[in-house]
């Protein structure tokens, strides 16, 4: 079975039964919401609580803040331990820049969109583009 890397947003609703049902069908999966090391994922409020008002150069400050090093760490060391990556949409940057990273090392991506959403032409540089998340399950086996 594989090792699963679950690009995806915190907003997104289907993110926990996508881990939950890879899971069930025998795969490994890494859950960025619920890393291994046990003590929850990365929030930029964990450094500061006003970080949606940052400047540039406070935001390039706080990704050296030693919670976003811990957090980038966490992410990038499962990136390097999966076999597949499933993009789940919607989602935002770091979960398109983390799967666009995960094809480029050449690692079987697959996107899962469970609804309609704006046709991407880029999506082509990934193997497959479903909205059924069985066939997700069967192209891992």
């Amino acid at each position: 079975m594989a090792r699963v890397y679950v690009a995806s947003s915190w907003r997104n609703a289907w993110q926990p039964e996508v881990v939950r049902r890879l899971r069930e069908a025998g795969h490994e999966v890494y859950d960025f919401r619920n890393p291994p090391h046990g003590r929850g994922g990365f929030h930029w409020a964990d450094i500061d609580e006003g970080w949606q008002q940052w400047s540039v150069p406070q935001y390039v400050k706080g990704m050296d803040h030693p919670i976003a090093q811990a957090g980038f760490k966490t992410d990038f060391d499962a990136m390097l331990w999966a076999d597949a990556c499933v993009l789940v949409l919607p989602c935002g940057r770091s979960a398109h820049t983390e799967a666009g990273w995960l094809k480029g090392a050449g690692i079987k991506t697959i996107v899962y969109m469970p609804q309609a959403q704006e046709p991407e032409l880029m999506y082509k540089l990934f193997d497959k583009v479903t909205g059924s998340l069985d066939e997700v399950c069967e192209l891992l086996k």
